[in-house]
């Protein structure tokens, strides 16, 4: 029997696919969020808690926001973001889909969090070197070929001078077919972030603790001083 979580993933691949098809690579995130919205389906992906892997980097280095920015890259409902908030930082948290921001707010009336309805692909020029934490988690693992390329190069860009930049995503190796989306991360991909002015911290390969476990990176980049 197919199981609903896996009706509503064969449901997002659908639509990625007709998008991508179109030459849209992102256009399909905004009638997932806003078809969940009114109750047609839900996002496979919005847990309605933080990730798990940023919690554990952020304890695992005692993590302090105060004084200090964050940004996060395809904040969906906001669980991440609210989470640094909590932490001290200042964030702002964009996704593509308006319906995913009208939903965090929503979610967390009051937030210091600034939402906003942004595409990765084309994020603002005053947010460039802005940042002083940037957080991406599952969203470049959603995009693949040049969009990949560009998303990963857009992601850099907003790294402040001594900051950041935090990925997680889906991993496997460079001979392994990348199945169906979400697409993983080869090392050459996740590698690729140091053609863009970053230095490598830590890049850990790791199992997650699903069932069936996960193959994942947990990948720490910093910007030049």
């Amino acid at each position: 029997m197919t199981s609903p979580m896996n009706d509503t993933r064969a449901y997002a691949r659908r639509l990625a696919a007709q998008y991508v098809e179109q030459g849209d690579p992102t256009g399909w995130f905004e009638p997932l969020y806003a078809a969940a919205d009114r109750g047609e389906t839900v996002v496979p992906w919005a847990d309605r808690e933080p990730n798990p892997h940023l919690v554990t980097w952020a304890g695992s280095r005692g993590l302090s926001g105060a004084g200090r920015t964050a940004l996060v890259v395809g904040c969906g409902l906001g669980d991440d973001a609210e989470y640094l908030a909590g932490l001290g930082f200042a964030v702002t948290a964009f996704d593509v889909a308006p319906s995913a921001i009208e939903g965090a707010r929503r979610r967390f009336p009051g937030s210091p969090v600034r939402y906003v309805a942004a595409d990765l692909l084309a994020t603002p020029e005053e947010w460039r070197a802005g940042f002083d934490l940037v957080v991406e988690i599952y969203t470049l693992q959603v995009l693949t070929g040049r969009s990949r390329e560009n998303a990963i190069a857009r992601v850099s860009s907003l790294v402040a001078p001594d900051g950041t930049l935090l990925v997680i995503a889906r991993a496997r190796l460079d001979d392994e077919p990348a199945g169906e989306m979400p697409w993983p991360l080869t090392r050459d991909d996740i590698e690729s972030f140091t053609g863009h002015g970053l230095e490598p911290a830590e890049i850990v390969d790791f199992d997650d603790d699903e069932d069936p476990p996960k193959r994942r990176w947990r990948a720490e980049f910093r910007a030049a001083g």
